[in-house]
């Protein structure tokens, strides 16, 4: 039992704009520099022992009285140090010696004598320090306002300039920390035969060129998301040594005209300088679509990217020792110009891995996590059919989490279990808590898709059910194929469709109602039903025709269009569809009727225990004259 709900991330990436409180920041940093140039000033004029003040005439008669021991002169300043440690400054005649002031406040010579009269003159640094600080200061100040100008304006005329400058990130040769090669991509065989080739090349050209060989330009990589297009991109460079240039071909796009084509320019140019090299275009479907669709007139930004494109790649020389890869998921949408010889002439399809690829990658995943002693990757790569190389990362990843977030210190067969389920379906959500009755109807509802898939022959035997809510589903039911197949059989769509409308059959039977729950196996099965009526081929009424293209409108420079057939057809495909759903659903309410006793035992086994794994729901169906599916069973079945 679940619901579908489709969430459209949008990303605005916007260039920098010059900040219109740039001159204030600017000043506000000036100012604070000033102030802490006058506190240091301040600071070093005013250093020196810290005195009491009194007046000259009180000093010349402490002298008198013999109360002071020596008296310091720096500049107009008197400090003087009496004979109880006190030390007491006055300020001398500003024009007249020592000697002088206190001659004219009529002390005796002898009475002078008695006093120890030290001068010290300030040092040549500090003194000129204290005499240019009240002029150098304003200057600095003004220095530093227009150096903070001029560099703004710098930055700014320099970021005007670089804005056609290609913001490919580069991988040099003799950097070891990202160097990946052949040994660190499991599975793909055939893809990396076939790019071995272009390794040998780059390491060893002569021997090609001089047997008149043209290695290919371009290699386009084509498979699904995930399956580790960019990673045997960054194989090969790593396995011939050459640098290696990577770029998005959304990076290329900009608002302005002209950008795009200057980025490929200098692009090109680097990887020329840098030859041998590798450049590589991920996503290159963002600017290498079908031309000519209308959208954005004739002479928009990424057409002119992608002529760009076209013309640089027919201006290498055989001998340049530059590669261009590409990868994309959406091979049918790119332009002809791109695909046709000289171009991205050889191309290599990467496909999901197989059970063997998948447990080579999980190994290579596991290489630094530390496993307890029952973990088999071989389980773990039988249930995970359908995942590609990016699942699996994201498989380990999220078993390590698990067992982290119980404070263990190793990883084991339970937590990559859980996160097999945590990547197909999302998370549990325990706090999600079903009423009585809510949890009566989904235990029924997953019970009825395990019991016609046990039923029907060519259905995915069931590995674990439960009614604990994950993501948007409220229950689960994951049946797994045995073996892996790249081909489905019609027999096996229907008994597919017969499957996703069990928990509708058994709603509707058990509870005379239907709730919002089976929303997502109807959506599912009518898509599975159409497709197998306008794509596949498989209605005897339509007969052999595909009305339906398997991917986006825009296909062979048609660019976008309507359904190419008449209302009529549109109604045999309408009626062709409501026909297999109704058998469908008739064959998965045949086999509820008839093996009630077995879906109330799984339902109530559900209610008990909330999750029911294979061999104990296998033991439940074989009580009630129920015989699980086996791999030889399948085999003779097909």
């Amino acid at each position: 039992m679940s619901n579908q709900q489709s969430n459209k991330g949008s990303g605005d990436k916007k260039g920098k704009k010059p900040s219109r409180f740039g001159l204030l920041n600017s000043i506000s940093t000036g100012l604070l520099i000033l102030f802490l140039v006058s506190s240091f000033y301040s600071i070093l004029a005013d250093s020196g022992p810290s005195a009491d003040k009194i007046a000259l005439s009180d000093l010349v008669r402490d002298v008198g009285m013999g109360e002071v021991i020596s008296i310091t002169v720096k500049g107009d300043d008197l400090i003087a140090l009496y004979r109880d440690n006190v030390s007491k400054k006055a300020q001398k005649e500003s024009d007249s010696s020592v000697t002088e002031t206190f001659t004219n406040y009529g002390l005796t010579p002898e009475k002078l004598n008695a006093v120890k009269i030290n001068v010290e003159g300030p040092s040549g640094f500090a003194f000129w320090l204290m005499q240019l600080a009240p002029f150098l200061a304003p200057l600095f100040f003004i220095a530093l306002i227009i150096w903070f100008l001029t560099r703004q304006a710098r930055g700014t005329g320099m970021q005007a300039f670089s804005f056609g400058q290609s913001k490919a990130r580069i991988t040099l040769p003799d950097d070891k920390k990202q160097r990946v090669t052949f040994k660190d991509v499991a599975g793909a065989k055939e893809a990396k035969q076939e790019l071995a080739e272009i390794v040998d090349f780059l390491k060893n050209p002569k021997k090609f060129l001089e047997i008149g060989a043209v290695i290919p330009k371009g290699i386009l990589l084509m498979g699904a998301p995930g399956t580790g297009k960019t990673l045997l991109a960054r194989a090969v460079a790593g396995e011939a040594g050459v640098a290696f240039f990577a770029i998005s071909g959304s990076e290329f796009v900009e608002m302005f005209v002209g950008v795009g084509a200057s980025r490929v320019r200098d692009l090109f140019k680097m990887a020329k300088q840098a030859a041998p090299a590798i450049i590589f275009v991920d996503e290159i479907d963002a600017v290498g679509r079908v031309r000519g669709t209308g959208v954005g007139g004739g002479n928009d930004e990424r057409e002119q990217t992608l002529n760009q494109i076209l013309v640089e790649m027919d201006g290498f020389e055989p001998n340049e020792k530059v590669i261009v890869m590409a990868a994309t998921n959406r091979p049918d949408v790119l332009d002809p110009a791109l695909l046709r010889p000289g171009r991205f002439d050889r191309r290599v399809t990467i496909d999901l891995p197989d059970r063997n690829d998948r447990e080579e990658i999980l190994k290579i995943h596991s290489a630094k996590k530390p496993f307890a002693e029952d973990v088999a990757l071989r389980v773990i790569a039988e249930r995970t059919p359908g995942f590609s190389g990016a699942d699996l990362y994201s498989l380990m990843n999220e078993g390590a989490i698990l067992a982290a977030r119980e404070n263990r210190t190793k990883v084991a067969q339970f937590d990559l279990i859980r996160a097999i389920e945590k990547v197909m379906l999302g998370p549990e959500r325990k706090s999600h808590l079903l009423s009585k009755k809510e949890k009566e109807i989904t235990a029924y509802h997953e019970a009825g898709h395990a019991l016609v898939a046990s039923v029907l022959p060519f259905a995915d035997p069931v590995h674990k059910i439960s009614i604990i809510s994950r993501g948007r589903a409220a229950g689960y039911t994951l049946h797994l194929p045995l073996e892996d197949r790249k081909m489905q059989s019609k027999r096996e769509f229907l008994d597919d469709i017969s499957v996703s409308l069990g928990g509708y059959v058994v709603e509707k039977i058990m509870f005379n109602d239907v709730t919002t729950g089976p929303s997502n196996d109807l959506q599912v099965s009518t898509a599975l039903a159409r497709d197998m009526v306008t794509k596949y081929g498989m209605s005897e009424k339509i007969g052999v025709l595909a009305l339906e293209s398997s991917g986006g409108r825009a296909m062979f420079g048609k660019g976008v269009e309507d359904n190419g057939y008449s209302e009529k057809i549109s109604a045999d495909i309408d009626s062709e569809v409501a026909r297999i759903m109704d058998e469908g659903y008739k064959k998965a309410e045949d086999i509820v009727t008839k093996h009630k006793a077995a879906l109330d035992a799984i339902a109530q086994r559900l209610i008990e225990v909330e999750t029911i794994e294979r061999e104990e729901y296998e033991n439940i169906i074989i009580a009630h004259g129920i015989q699980p599916k086996k791999k030889l069973d399948i085999e003779h079945q097909i």
